[in-house]
């Protein structure tokens, strides 16, 4: 497998292909007709007129009536707020390339697209536009501002659905989704209906994670969870008629001391057994608080005495109520102090934080502050310091869901590919909590629960519609509830809501359950895990039985590449650059399977180069063509050569190889399967080789087989390069002989059996590696490269028989000006040497080369490698220098000691080859 640092750093080494590839060509072609092929690529040119085409021809169009088998796949919906990431290119990368690979096996393909309100970050969207005009949303009201929204989401929602067209992304826009449709907005409301009827969404008073910021509510999973360096403060609070005695408590949060309804210690800490009972007496209020005993508490934490805030923490609430304490919330939702904090009232809460301790050391009550290292919830959306909080909310008993996802799971019913995920998958479903699906927001799906406004009435009624007249007091003065719901609590049911669940619509039954889900690992719980739940809960079946996990898209040194960062490049400004298919190839080519992507712009010229590469590659061949049409030639009746045998065999390994790659999700050993074969066998070897069979004086018979080899490779090519670079292929598919109007519905190549051939192989084998042996020598002897030499081969009577066959092949290739073989006889006397299979291949040297200038530059060059190498020794073994240096760094000099000791190496044997020589 070819070197990803290698091949990022440099375009790959011209091979020695005169008149090929390569070459420079006028825009004819042989025959001095135009060509309509350029001479130069340009991906601007091609890129911009082929996805009209496919679009106008309707190729990406689902179609249920006919009677094909299907491959559904749903594009997880990207923000209506969002722009093309890293991330974005490269889960779009992965998800066409097997959908355009499935409909090419002929499979009536749904490719759904389409759009999430994204809730939060939408209203923010929305407010900040708002502020830049001097109003608030609560100038508008609630209908004004969602009239806003709706507004904004017209004029500039979805930006990152046009990107995505520059992508090449084949999916069927005819059915384009959005969460806030009215068709997928009622199926949300029914869903919360359903749960709501069966016991499973209940609302409450509970420990929230609140984002001051944001002014809403947020899942255990939209909270990202950071290790900070912060400090422990140990607080004493005084007992009363506790003769000057005092309990110290342990806490990050000071401030919200002011809340404290109680001091918990362990009952099995000695310490505070005679306290237990006792009164201790919280600062500035003068509240007085019991100390109490609970098993909830670690003794070894701090001091082994817990401050309990039942408002702002979610342990504390649940031993409060263990033991019938009241919460005192002591901050309002923009995160600052209220009126129960006494003094500290309006201070935000990290301001009333410095407060409390200076009170408190002027008081005498802070007994210490020790540095800590802990963690901190921040919201995913804005990164503020979240807040738990005691607020009413809406939440869904997880537990009932999550045992038939999880039994869906040990069924293989849902299978993971890379496989530990799903280890992870069932863990946080056997470790799941209850979900927190309201929000505090404008934007969304507003809950469809319903309370009577008539004085006493208790009613509450849930119902998509304004109810009627209440059952209770028969008034009609209904409110609805002020909150939304959790945006991935409608895209949980992406799957079947876009194809128009709970209606039993033709493209539901058609296309449900998808074949497949591709996604990031990173929402394997806000989002995969939930619609595996919501499959099985209204569908009876999961949504999917195949969940492919991409990498994280991370920079050179391990981040996950963000804007926010600055450490990410934009997808658009690399696809000006490099084009669409350049971007696309090298993301799936780079990316490891079950490893994360380390990405470097520059990494991208491995899919410019490999674009050039088979364009020009494929104007080599069109040139040759000549007047016949390939396509009426019937193989049954070529007589293939070696070189023909062993590109069509290699070409069915290609083919069976990248479609096995393909059917186990192992995409970047398919895109590098194609490379290799593309560059490194079709282009530097068979159409060199192919070469002289080209010229005029060519026997006529025998260069008919050749072009007609040479374009039916470069069709299977074509073809198994379609789904990662659409545009070029679909360019070069047209500009060639073909059948069919387009390459995105032509059919995927198959390996013919009668193709394979071990034989051809093992003997193309054979003179390949004569011929690198010989440049290899070349290289190291210093030979000029357009300089012809001489060779002498030793071998075996096939070996040798093959060599003289193969001569007018072989010469080019090595730029040989005589090749003798010889079954035995003695070593040319100066010369240097390999051994290919057991054959021993000289270069001659007298006459090739100044042996005495030649003696000097080796024994130059090995002094000055020698000095290096003793010098990164050195560094090597300096365990200062390993201790402090950043890994990467090590690795450097770890490669450079093995890049010297192999360099020294060859110049060893060149010297060794030039002992016995004359001097000139």
């Amino acid at each position: 497998m070819p070197d990803f640092h290698d091949l990022a750093a440099a375009p790959e080494p011209a091979p020695v292909l005169s008149g090929g590839p390569q070459a420079s060509m006028e825009n004819v072609m042989q025959d001095g007709r135009p060509d309509p092929l350029s001479a130069a690529y340009n991906p601007a040119d091609v890129e911009s007129r082929w996805y009209d085409f496919w679009l106008e021809r309707g190729y990406f169009t689902a179609r249920p009536d006919q009677d094909r088998e299907r491959f559904t796949v749903t594009m997880p919906p990207p923000n209506v707020t969002g722009q093309l990431t890293m991330g974005h290119m490269l889960g779009e990368s992965i998800r066409d390339v097997l959908v355009r690979w499935q409909r090419m096996e002929g499979k009536d393909v749904l490719y759904l697209p389409g759009m999430d309100h994204a809730g939060i970050a939408t209203q923010n969207v929305v407010e900040r536009k708002l502020e830049s005009e001097g109003k608030k949303r609560q100038d508008l009201g609630r209908d004004g501002f969602l009239r806003e929204a709706w507004a904004w989401k017209e004029e500039y929602g979805g930006k990152i659905l046009q990107q995505l067209r520059r992508v090449g992304v084949s999916v069927d826009w005819s059915r384009e989704r959005f969460t806030l449709d009215e068709g997928y907005s009622r199926a949300v409301l029914l869903v919360f209906k359903r749960l709501y009827e069966k016991g499973l969404v209940y609302r409450g008073h509970y420990i929230v994670n609140w984002c001051p910021r944001c002014h809403t509510a947020l899942s255990d999973e939209q909270v990202e969870n950071q290790e900070v360096d912060g400090h422990l403060h140990f607080l004493r609070y005084p007992v009363k008629d506790g003769e000057g005695k005092h309990i110290t408590v342990a806490t990050t949060r000071p401030e919200t001391m002011l809340g404290d309804v109680a001091v918990a210690v362990n009952p099995r800490d000695r310490r505070f057994k005679k306290l237990v009972g006792k009164t201790a007496v919280l600062p500035f209020l003068r509240r007085e608080i019991p100390i109490i005993a609970d098993d909830a508490v670690d003794p070894k934490f701090g001091g082994g005495a817990l401050k309990v805030t039942p408002a702002h923490d979610p342990v504390d609430l649940e031993l409060a109520r263990r033991h019938g304490l009241q919460p005192v919330v002591v901050m309002d939702t923009e995160g600052r102090m209220n009126e129960n904090a006494g003094d500290f009232a309006g201070l935000d809460r990290f301001e009333a934080r410095k407060r409390v301790l200076e009170r408190l050391t002027d008081l005498g009550l802070l007994e210490k502050s020790e540095p800590y290292r802990f963690t901190l919830g921040v919201c995913e959306r804005c990164e503020t310091v979240i807040e738990p909080y005691l607020s009413l909310q809406w939440f869904v008993k997880m537990a009932p869901l999550a045992q038939p996802a999880l039994e869906a799971a040990r069924r293989n019913q849902v299978k993971f590919f890379p496989k530990r995920w799903r280890k992870v998958y069932r863990h946080w479903l056997e470790n799941v909590h209850d979900w927190c699906i309201s929000r505090q927001l404008w934007w969304g799906h507003r809950i469809p629960v319903w309370y009577c406004r008539k004085p006493g009435c208790p009613s509450t009624a849930v119902e998509l519609e304004r109810p009627g007249p209440c059952w209770h007091c028969g008034g009609t003065d209904w409110q609805q509830d002020e909150d939304v719901l959790d945006t991935w609590f409608s895209s949980w049911l992406w799957p079947f809501a876009t194809l128009g669940w709970p209606e039993e619509t033709a493209d539901l039954k058609t296309y449900y359950p998808n074949q497949l889900m591709v996604t990031g690992p990173d929402i394997i719980f806000l989002w995969v895990a939930r619609m595996v739940m919501a499959g099985c809960e209204c569908l009876g079946q999961p949504p999917y039985p195949f969940v492919l996990l991409t990498s994280i898209v991370r920079d050179a040194q391990g981040q996950k590449m963000s804007k926010s960062l600055g450490n990410s490049p934009d997808p658009m400004d690399l696809m000006d650059r490099y084009g669409a298919d350049a971007v696309r190839f090298t993301m799936v080519y780079l990316t490891p399977t079950d490893q994360d992507l380390l990405f470097d712009e520059k990494r991208c010229e491995t899919g410019k180069f490999f674009a050039n590469k088979v364009w020009n590659a494929a104007r080599l061949v069109r040139s040759r063509l000549g007047d016949e049409d390939p396509r009426g030639v019937r193989e049954s009746g070529l007589e293939l050569q070696l070189a023909d045998r062993w590109v069509l065999s290699r070409l069915a390994n290609a083919i069976k190889d990248t479609t096995r790659n393909l059917k186990t999700s192992r995409l970047n050993e398919a895109a590098n399967t194609v490379y290799h074969f593309t560059w490194h066998e079709y282009c530097d070897w068979y159409l060199e080789m192919v070469k002289p069979r080209w010229a005029d004086q060519a026997e006529p018979r025998d260069r008919r087989v050749a072009r007609w080899v040479a374009w039916k490779v470069l069709d299977g090519i074509l073809r198994l390069l379609h789904p990662f670079m659409p545009f070029v292929t679909e360019e070069l598919w047209q500009a060639l002989p073909h059948e069919g109007e387009s390459l995105c519905v032509a059919a995927w190549p198959k390996a013919r059996r009668a193709w394979y051939d071990a034989q051809a192989e093992a003997q193309v084998s054979f003179l390949q590696g004569v011929v690198v042996a010989v440049r290899n020598l070349r290289a190291e002897m210093n030979v000029p490269a357009g300089k012809r030499v001489p060779v002498v081969v030793r071998g075996s009577r096939e070996q040798l028989d093959l060599l003289r066959q193969l001569t007018p092949q072989l010469l080019p290739l090595a730029r040989i000006e005589r090749l003798d073989l010889a079954y035995d006889g003695l070593r040319p006397p100066v010369a240097a040497s390999a051994v290919v299979e057991g054959a021993e291949v000289f270069l001659p040297l007298e006459g090739v080369v100044d042996v005495e200038s030649e003696r000097a530059r080796l024994a130059r060059e090995a002094d000055r490698l020698l000095t290096e190498l003793e010098g990164t020794k050195r560094k090597l073994r300096n365990q200062d220098f390993l201790s402090k240096a950043k890994p990467e760094v090590v690795d450097r000099e770890r490669q450079k000691l093995q890049q010297f000791e192999e360099t020294l190496e060859k110049l060893k044997r060149a010297q060794e080859a030039l002992r016995e020589a004359p001097a000139s």
